[in-house]
């Protein structure tokens, strides 16, 4: 595998984990304000980023690469409210797939047919992503901070398996 390439998805693992210590914050902010259901949803999130790096982790096993990781830096922990987690997870997931495109850019570019292949997937889950992302952010502007709406949203997060 062409160094640079190798290099880049190192550094995807660190954004993959960093996102989920950033899910983490945002869960235990949640979870501060008796929303159980946000912090659930946000916990299984972060369950995720973390099932992603081990993704790319094991494909540079399997390539022979070396896994070298880096320190996470410490995310945010204050929050304004449920509707700002959510416009940060947003903002947040389409920073992640800025980086994912660039990797797949990258893997074109050094004929790794391999890695854009493995990438592809990267491409398409960004997409859900944004959009499970969006939608919760858009209910929540629909409703008023303070209204009992915000509760019923959380008990239907929490049904996220």
């Amino acid at each position: 595998m062409e160094k640079k390439l190798a290099a880049a998805l190192n550094e995807q693992i660190n954004h993959e984990l960093f996102s989920a210590y950033l899910y983490l914050s945002m869960a235990a902010w949640s979870e501060t304000r008796n929303l159980p259901g946000f912090a659930h949803w946000l916990s299984l999130q972060a369950k995720e980023e973390v099932g992603h790096a081990m993704k790319i982790f094991g494909f540079l096993v399997d390539r022979g690469e070396r896994v070298v990781l880096d320190a996470i830096k410490k995310p945010e922990t204050d929050f304004e409210s449920p509707r700002d987690v959510f416009a940060r997870t947003l903002e947040h997931e389409k920073k992640v797939t800025a980086l994912i495109n660039r990797l797949y850019d990258l893997s074109g570019k050094v004929n790794d047919q391999a890695a854009a292949i493995f990438l592809q997937w990267f491409v398409t889950e960004q997409v859900e992503e944004e959009k499970n992302a969006s939608s919760i952010l858009e209910t929540l502007k629909m409703l008023k901070p303070d209204s009992s709406a915000i509760f019923m949203l959380d008990h239907q997060l929490a049904k996220r398996e």
